[in-house]
């Protein structure tokens, strides 16, 4: 699989130096209207370098196109790369809303192509756990969960486009996206979304959020988002259960314990620690290269469009909620 790259911001730098350790694929090609990324980038990889996708795709004998440009773009790439007959990796969010999303699936599907997304939470070793131990029915029945994501102050790119909320869709589609799709994955539909943010100070972004979710199963979660943590970067998150609670706090040294609830039968009422290191093997290669396969053994994605846009409701679903003050029911199709 000759694959070609477009957008070489923090996401496509990642990709393009996991495609390095995949097997059945070869980087052949980038693309950023930036030129001394573009060159910078064929350089290190010894690949050739251009300034748009047309560019890419005219010169090009691709077989994918990974789409990591801001969110806003994503729409047009797709479509593009779809039309051109390219299979599609595309960074998350999807998309800035329902319509787009839609369209961008219906895209690759009237071009026969298949369309990844990607949501690398999914890839992380203590997040894949956690699913795992829920799914079991290990720590019993779920009643509320916690999700922390953030740290490290307001990110900075490319015409500042995470501050352009009409862009990026702000920190709820942008950044707790990733926790929006962990518990879609792991705690299946929600109902009804609540949210509060920054948003609407004189200052021009919206730096904190928390949005309240009840889901179809009764269960309750509260995710959290942040950059006004001026520390590094970090995730959490706690299932709270009848036989106990699970914990993840990646600042920890033990960033993933097992609480488990016993009786005095059973003897001991202390907890056991699970170490898990997400670094043991990179999740944004594994991401990649479960992708790959995929078009390989010609298998659908685990995160198709479709899985991605739900998460992209419930993200708008957030929005609406900011902005009227009131719960709203995520749309679906």
């Amino acid at each position: 699989m000759k694959v070609g790259i477009v957008g070489l911001g923090t996401m496509g730098t990642t990709h393009a130096a996991s495609y390095q350790n995949i097997a059945g694929c070869q980087l052949v090609a980038v693309a950023d209207i930036q030129p001394e990324r573009s060159q910078s980038m064929a350089d290190k990889y010894g690949v050739r370098g251009y300034a748009t996708l047309a560019e890419m795709l005219a010169a090009e004998d691709l077989d994918v196109v990974d789409v990591c440009l801001p969110t806003f773009l994503h729409r047009e790439a797709v479509e593009t790369a779809a039309e051109a007959g390219k299979h599609v990796f595309c960074e998350k969010p999807l998309a800035r809303n329902r319509s787009e999303g839609q369209a961008m699936i219906d895209a690759c599907q009237r071009a026969g192509v298949k369309l990844g997304v990607g949501h690398v939470l999914r890839f992380f070793p203590e997040y894949q756990r956690a699913k795992a131990i829920m799914d079991a029915g290990e720590m019993g029945q779920i009643g509320t969960v916690y999700t922390y994501r953030g740290g490290g102050g307001f990110p900075t790119a490319w015409q500042d486009w995470y501050a352009r909320y009409e862009w990026s869709g702000g920190i709820t589609l942008d950044l707790i996206i990733h926790d929006l799709d962990f518990l879609l994955w792991t705690l299946g539909d929600v109902e009804r979304v609540f949210a509060k943010s920054t948003w609407g100070r004189e200052y021009d972004r919206m730096e904190h959020v928390l949005v309240s979710l009840r889901f179809a199963n009764g269960v309750i979660a509260n995710v959290e988002g942040t950059w006004l943590d001026l520390g590094a970067f970090g995730t959490k998150f706690e299932f709270a259960c009848t036989d106990g609670l699970l914990i993840h706090d990646s600042t920890s040294a033990s960033a993933f314990t097992s609480y488990q609830l016993q009786s005095e039968s059973q003897g001991g009422n202390g907890g056991v620690a699970v170490p898990e290191s997400p670094l043991a093997r990179d999740p944004y290669t594994l991401e990649l290269e479960h992708f790959i396969n995929c078009l390989h053994e010609g298998k659908e994605p685990m995160i198709n469009g479709e899985a991605a846009l739900r998460a992209v409701d419930v993200a708008v679903a957030a929005q609406k909620s900011i902005a009227t003050g009131k719960p709203v029911r995520p749309e679906r199709g």
